[in-house]
């Protein structure tokens, strides 16, 4: 029988919002390390829908239920938010050989960066391998119905948010 050193992971992202693939990377991630790290990232270049705050709240709320997970914020380089956080890996989800090459670059870039981190990548479940925050965020500014892409709190904050954007927005 063989040993595997159970460690802190880190799962950095947007998440603007956090859908049902996320979650799929976040379930799996929690039975493969002792601590999964759900760590939103405060890029405001990318002029996200919610806000940092927001987007924290929702992901607490949808990884609440799993075992050993949390949720955080970063605003700094990421491998030195991992370091910061006591940990060497770094968790990255593929849905499609369209994402590899950048995320493959990101992984080379952090490991110059910090040379002891590790980037995994995970693929989420087939049902997801299509989608994307920026997908649901489309579907849903356009009236579409988006309860099978999130969780039922975020489809919620989706309809208030585009409600506030333009009048009644419906999810």
């Amino acid at each position: 029988m063989w040993f595997i050193d159970m460690r802190t992971a880190i799962y950095p992202g947007s998440f603007d919002p956090i859908t049902n693939g996320h979650l799929d990377i976040v379930q799996r991630a929690a039975r493969l390390f002792d601590r999964v790290i759900v760590a939103v990232a405060q890029n405001e270049t990318k002029k996200p829908l919610f806000t940092t705050e927001e987007r924290l709240d929702l992901v607490r709320q949808c990884i609440a239920p799993i075992a050993n997970t949390e949720a955080d914020s970063f605003d700094d380089l990421l491998v030195k938010y991992v370091a910061r956080k006591g940990s060497q890996v770094i968790i990255r989800g593929l849905r499609a050989v369209s994402d590899f090459e950048f995320e493959f670059q990101l992984a080379l870039m952090n490991r110059k960066l910090e040379g002891r981190i590790e980037t995994i990548f995970m693929m989420p479940k087939e049902t997801y391998t299509f989608l994307s925050s920026r997908i649901v965020k489309e579907i849903a500014r356009l009236g579409g119905d988006v309860g099978c892409f999130v969780p039922p709190i975020v489809q919620q904050a989706l309809t208030r948010k585009l409600g506030e954007r333009s009048g009644g927005a419906r999810v």
